[in-house]
């Protein structure tokens, strides 16, 4: 009899067979099997587990202690008695095969699926039953326990799916009359996500249709103030309608008949993730995106797509959503959004076939109606969109190839990629609003510190939170980050931040706070490099000078300048230097920003040991036999 494993990520990790569990070893192995399970029957690269494991410290011996944990797992499965090749060797990496082996995660995703189809249906009573079924799965935090960032922030991924299930179950409840069971549920779930618009609605009408006005108009005015207190933005229009009606005793609030449900077609997508708080300059990018909604923007040749583009931490992603929030009442069809993933590497970007699944999903299309086709899920897709004016947002591209799919074929709708490559082809089928965004100004970056803030810290010593602003290379990011930390820290004055981030040897570690990290950023950005680009970002970070030219850059890879003046394109490329300006020689001045030079000496030192830290350098003054202060004239 074949012996099947049960696979839990829907809580702490599990493994069981014949409700025994089966041990699956200490931190390192739990975080390979995580991710082996995040990814069923799928390839995960090597650098990927071994980023899940030692979170961009890896040791030496990385590669064979990856292959030591994979041997302990599959030692564990075989002395349970599963003697299944449940865990194959595959290039780059390895695969989970789940074969019919039982995984909650996929279970709940496919109870999830149908209960969308029976919903679309108009048959809520089933529908309510299988969202009841997919919700039960859990067990608690997906994957708790687990102190890795890569494994968290795909679990976080399986928590947000949770949460719209659970506001999908709770709208049907509430159509099926049940607002007086969900009243003391929807209070436990707001109390633990205040800021989520549509368990608060749904709260505020359970207890409306329960004869509690008072209360709902309570539970409005703490969700405005939290609103308003922490992001520094009104509840979204939808909730204030709601308050509105609530105040006439609007007769449409009563329960509708379960039947009176609209029908799929019916249905507006609203999948932007929430607006950015206390978002800050962008003006005239602003301006050129709304470009994109003119009347005349389906008449230009080519699809308008606004290309949004800059280094790490520079708010490409931010200013993309904030876009699509202002414009979201010009798109009257709704809008679309997919994290592509493109800054992960190990083959974890997300794949564009499962997009389009879902995006059809979202525009209206049966379960059962989706193809399984690719091309003919394109096709479905463009026909879908035609007559429609929808917003599609598809962020973090890194390369054309993912995207082409999902670009409408004609039609009036509007499309926003965010990414670091620079994806040329966009010019040769769109026409493109190609942005390259900088740092904020000072003015900004105090401009955002103060909001973020919250208390005079900030303008009471300019002096301080200017250097703070250039100690932070002004990226939004970055500022966010310092600005967390004085907020969490009201007793600091800017100074004391200040002290701290002067430290070169320490700042890449103070500019870390909670899910921010700027070191990561830097690094899937470095990870993209060739061996030869990143060789010349280490060598160009350990120089003695604020700017160079390609002609130190072909000292330091003893190449010809025109071969050297490629690589360091490259690096232009990838957002990892910038030009500062061009020579009289005729030749372009390249510059690092300072976290960029800071985190090429870590690199340098990681590769080469403290042995090496001078030696690019002082090959570059005996190559040359100049002094260091005349090499950039050179």
């Amino acid at each position: 009899m074949e012996e099947l494993l049960d696979l839990r990520v829907l809580g702490p990790l599990q493994v069981l067979l014949n409700g025994r569990e089966i041990p699956s070893g200490g931190p390192r192995q739990r975080a390979v099997l995580a991710m082996l399970l995040l990814s069923p029957d799928q390839v995960v690269s090597i650098d990927s587990l071994t980023e899940a494991v030692w979170q961009g410290c890896p040791p030496a011996t990385s590669k064979t202690q990856i292959a030591i944990c994979i041997a302990s797992l599959r030692k564990n499965f075989k002395a349970a008695g599963c003697h299944d090749e449940l865990i194959t060797t595959t290039a780059p990496g390895y695969m989970l095969r789940s074969g019919r082996h039982r995984i909650d995660a996929r279970e709940f995703k496919e109870h999830l699926a149908r209960a969308r189809q029976a919903a679309q249906r108009n048959d809520a009573a089933e529908a309510a039953e299988l969202f009841k079924t997919a919700l039960g799965m859990w067990r608690g935090p997906a994957l708790d326990g687990i102190a890795s960032h890569p494994v968290q922030a795909r679990a976080a991924e399986l928590e947000e799916q949770r949460l719209i299930g659970y506001e999908q179950h709770t709208a049907l409840r509430l159509e099926l009359g049940e607002h007086r069971t969900l009243i003391g549920e929807l209070r436990t779930l707001v109390a633990q996500h205040p800021l989520r618009e549509q368990a608060r609605s749904h709260l505020m009408l359970a207890q409306y249709r329960s004869g509690r006005r008072a209360e709902a108009m309570e539970t409005f005015r703490l969700g405005r103030r939290r609103s308003i207190d922490e992001l520094g933005l009104e509840p979204g229009q939808a909730l204030h309608d709601l308050h509105d009606a609530i105040l006439r005793d609007d007769p449409a609030l009563l329960a509708p008949p379960a039947t009176a449900r609209p029908a799929a077609a019916s249905v507006v997508p609203a999948q932007l993730p929430a607006d950015i708080v206390a978002f800050t300059g962008r003006r005239a990018e602003l301006s050129a995106l709304d470009t994109l909604l003119d009347e005349d923007a389906g008449a230009r040749e080519g699809m308008p797509v606004g290309f949004l583009t800059g280094g790490a931490g520079v708010g490409k992603t931010a200013l993309a959503i904030r876009w699509a929030h202002r414009s979201a009442d010009r798109c009257a069809d709704g809008q679309l959004y997919a994290d592509m993933r493109g800054h992960e590497r190990g083959g974890r970007s997300t794949g564009t076939c499962a997009v389009l699944d879902r995006f059809l999903r979202a525009l209206g299309v049966p379960g059962d109606r989706v193809p399984e086709s690719f091309d003919e899920r394109v096709a479905l897709y463009r026909t879908t969109l035609a007559n429609r004016r929808v917003l599609i947002v598809l962020d973090n591209v890194q390369e054309f190839s993912q995207i082409t799919p999902l670009l409408p074929g004609s039609g009036r709708s509007a499309v926003v990629v965010t990414g670091n490559d620079q994806l040329g082809e966009l010019s040769e089928t769109c026409a493109p609003v190609r942005l390259n965004l900088a740092p904020l100004s000072p003015d900004e970056a105090t401009t955002l510190l103060v909001k973020i803030v919250g208390d005079t810290r900030v303008t009471d010593d300019p002096e301080a939170t200017a250097r703070l602003g250039q100690l932070c290379d002004r990226l939004p990011l970055t500022l966010r980050i310092v600005a967390a930390k004085l907020r969490a820290k009201p007793h600091w004055p800017v100074r004391h931040l200040v002290r701290r981030l002067e430290d070169p040897q320490q700042r890449l570690d103070e500019l870390s706070h909670g899910d921010r990290d700027l070191r990561h950023r830097l690094r899937l950005s470095y990870q993209q490099l060739d061996e030869t680009a990143a060789r010349l970002y280490r060598s160009l970070g350990l120089l003695d000078l604020s700017e160079f030219t390609s002609a130190i850059a072909a000292s330091v890879l003893k190449v010809c300048p025109v071969e050297a003046e490629n690589v360091v394109e490259r690096l232009v490329d990838a957002h990892l230097l910038h030009v500062a300006r061009w020579h009289d020689t005729g030749n372009a001045v390249y510059r690092f920003q300072d976290l960029h030079r800071l985190y090429a000496q870590e690199r340098a030192c990681a590769k080469e040991g403290e042995h090496g830290k001078r030696l690019p350098e002082q090959r570059l003054c005996e190559d040359l036999s100049i002094s260091a202060d005349r090499l950039l004239s050179a």
